[in-house]
């Protein structure tokens, strides 16, 4: 796989606009407006579905406050396969996303030759500023390949991060964590992390000393703009079915954090503190009247506004029983944070199902691996790569842009 196989002819890639189109049955659809949410706008950053550009997949964003206006910093990897992706490369926007940089490989995240004829590569990678530093994490796990495709027997893995400064990349870096109940596996894969006040950053970790049962706890880190370190690690919540938790994301939202965790009942969780660090018990996520939303082994993500609160998921619908593990659609719902249930009166269809997903489910491609970000007041991006595992896991490279009523106040700008 060389560098020229992964950028997009070393071009820039102009965006194709196209209105986000069908829904899943019972929802809203995308162009009505409701609530906070005045609209969602679908657009196509690079065309892999038919080969014009590389399938990239694990496109995630955060915002860079510049001189000149945001800087809006991604970083992505293209797949070949199930969990087999290339090394993470970044690109950005300095127009919110009118035009973009050419994708270039990180080079500390890149594969690493090992002496037991292992490669180890890194994926699930999350940037984040840090506004202390002036500093971009970017985090992600470890990954082992051996030959053309991913080995469900994987050694021992972690988190590794590498930190962008001043158009700079630093070197790979280890998370350390001398715990034995992360002797299998410690990461916060995909996950949405906090910085506070102090510099501090927050998370939530998965972790777990075998393949099945991975509890969760809450992290608390120190990182002065080189090193992160972990500081403090809450109370463990459990979870026997499958994995257990997986991939966790955090937000802090008036004054109280949450937690959304993935699992493996064909249910999401959810979880509330005061500090961070040590939740309440875990609920499954449901609807305001208490039915369950089914959720099949799939992440769920924030998209936090100043007045409101709302979660991006995949769940079981009508339109998708054939779909594996339901991953398309992609919704959106408010949540109410006294109950920490999901208003179904507010759910919006984000990226639609494209094709038929109870007569030709081989020809959908899934959704699952997304990214919230608020680029604006009034508006945030959901990003997320396509893949078609029939057709060679090809698949496009989309943003939605969901356009707020009101100004959200949590946005810079």
């Amino acid at each position: 796989m060389t560098s020229d196989d992964l950028c997009f002819d070393r071009r820039q890639a102009l965006l194709a606009l196209g209105a986000a189109a069908a829904g899943a049955a019972g929802s809203l659809s995308a162009a009505e407006p409701t609530g906070l949410v005045a609209g969602i706008e679908k657009e196509t950053l690079a065309h892999g579905r038919d080969g014009t550009d590389p399938t990239w997949f694990h496109p995630r964003a955060c915002v860079v406050p510049t001189a000149g206006g945001p800087l809006v910093f991604m970083t992505l990897q293209t797949i070949g396969g199930s969990d087999y992706f290339g090394p993470v490369h970044w690109m950005t926007t300095a127009d919110l996303g009118r035009t973009w940089t050419a994708p270039e490989p990180v080079p500390s995240l890149g594969r690493v030759p090992q002496a037991s004829g292992w490669d180890e590569g890194v994926c699930d990678v999350v940037p984040e500023y840090h506004p202390p530093t002036g500093t971009v994490l970017a985090m992600g796990h470890n990954v082992f390949y051996r030959g053309p495709r991913f080995e469900k027997q994987q050694p021992a893995r972690w988190p590794v991060y590498s930190v962008w400064k001043d158009g700079r990349w630093g070197p790979r870096r280890k998370l350390e964590w001398d715990d034995p109940r992360g002797n299998n596996i410690y990461t916060n894969n995909c996950g949405q992390r906090v910085v506070l006040p102090n510099g501090q950053i927050a998370f939530v970790m998965s972790f777990g000393a075998a393949q099945t049962g991975r509890s969760a706890a809450g992290v608390r880190c120190s990182f002065d703009g080189d090193k992160l370190s972990i500081e403090q690690v809450g109370r463990e919540m459990k979870h026997a079915a499958g994995r257990g938790l997986l991939e966790p994301s955090l937000v802090h939202w008036r004054d109280k954090y949450y937690v959304t965790l993935r699992a493996e009942d064909e249910r999401g969780y959810v979880a509330a503190s005061d500090d961070g660090l040590d939740f309440a018990e875990k609920r499954p996520w449901t609807w305001a009247d208490g039915s369950i939303i089914p959720m099949s082994t799939t992440q769920q993500h924030w998209l936090a506004h100043s007045e409101g609160l709302f979660l991006v998921y995949t769940r079981k619908d009508a339109s998708n029983l054939k779909v594996p593990r339901w991953r398309t659609p992609l919704f959106m719902s408010q949540v109410d944070p006294v109950t920490l249930r999901l208003r179904r009166d507010t759910e919006r269809i984000v990226l639609p199902l494209v094709g038929d997903g109870l007569n030709a489910p081989q020809d959908v491609a899934y959704s699952g691996n997304f990214h919230p970000v608020s680029v604006s007041p009034r508006e945030s991006w959901v990003t997320d790569g396509e893949m078609r595992p029939r057709h060679g896991y090809r698949g496009d490279l989309l943003l939605a842009r969901i356009r707020w009523s009101q100004p959200n106040r949590l946005a810079r700008g």
